[in-house]
């Protein structure tokens, strides 16, 4: 895995303020050119972020949300390339599934694990929508990076929900919003971006199109809450050791130092 791929992911945020363009709220299009991003230049642009990274400066190694994962039922939302199906087939999990929107993120996901020897049931979705996964069977889903994809977050939450078992454990990561809204300019901190606004909007880089939107980290609670979810961690904090083994003076770096730039919630199905 590329070195730089787990900053590489955090890039969408306030540096790209400038180039970014609102557009209206349309699932449809919307999923199409997020598929295409994936299908085409996700991984070259963004990289590849897996366990046991959750994002940047940010791992499982030191935060053991998981634990023991022998003998247990997996799901994974947004499995991209399979690196963290591998890391909890290593784990010897018992059943590992997969949800991704991208067909192409599949079959590198399936090239994946048949080289490492495992195997999974992959499903290609949007995260949103009815696709055939079992209800009340899985002991933990969880999502690296690919949660704040969705259209519809408090629809993909009860979803996810339906798929635990009761007591079952739901962890994901994404690019902290705080992150989103703060640009480093001249070794300061500047707001580039109201942190309340939630519109859409499109970003075009390196001959590959995505959109998004930023969401409060309170909608992120507020929607697991409304689900039926429980939350167990919430993890913000840079990890200093993970910042200082890469001797990295970059304008990033000196941010996650001052600010969170990812996020990690591990919340249990009530």
């Amino acid at each position: 895995m590329d070195k730089n791929s787990v900053y590489r992911t955090n890039i969408i945020g306030a540096g790209e303020v400038g180039s970014a363009i609102s557009v209206d709220m349309d699932t449809n299009s919307i999923h199409k050119t997020n598929s295409i991003f994936w299908d085409t230049k996700g991984n070259e642009i963004l990289g590849a972020t897996s366990l046991p990274n959750y994002g940047a400066f940010v791992s499982e190694e030191k935060c053991r949300l998981f634990g023991d994962v022998s003998g247990k039922k997996m799901l994974e939302i947004g499995c991209g390339t399979g690196h963290s199906l591998q890391y909890q087939g290593e784990r010897n999990a018992s059943e590992l599934w997969a949800l991704d929107i991208s067909e192409k993120q599949i079959e590198k996901a399936k090239q994946h694990l048949t080289a490492c020897g495992l195997s999974a049931t992959f499903i290609c979705s949007p995260m949103e929508e009815e696709c055939g996964i079992p209800m009340d069977y899985f002991d933990f889903v969880y999502s690296v990076y690919a949660i704040g994809w969705t259209t519809d977050l408090e629809g993909t939450f009860c979803r996810i929900a339906s798929y635990l078992k009761k007591d079952g454990v739901f962890i994901f990561s994404w690019s902290h919003p705080i992150h989103k809204c703060v640009a480093a300019e001249n070794n300061m901190l500047v707001f580039k971006k109201c942190y309340f606004d939630e519109s859409w909007y499109s970003v075009s880089l390196d001959e590959g199109t995505l959109t998004l939107s930023d969401r409060k980290l309170s909608t992120y609670i507020n929607a697991l809450a409304k689900a039926g979810f429980v939350i167990e961690q919430l993890i913000e904090e840079s990890d200093d050791e993970m910042m200082q083994s890469r001797y990295d003076n970059s304008d990033f770096a000196k941010k996650a130092k001052m600010l969170p730039v990812t996020f990690v919630i591990k919340a249990r199905k009530l």
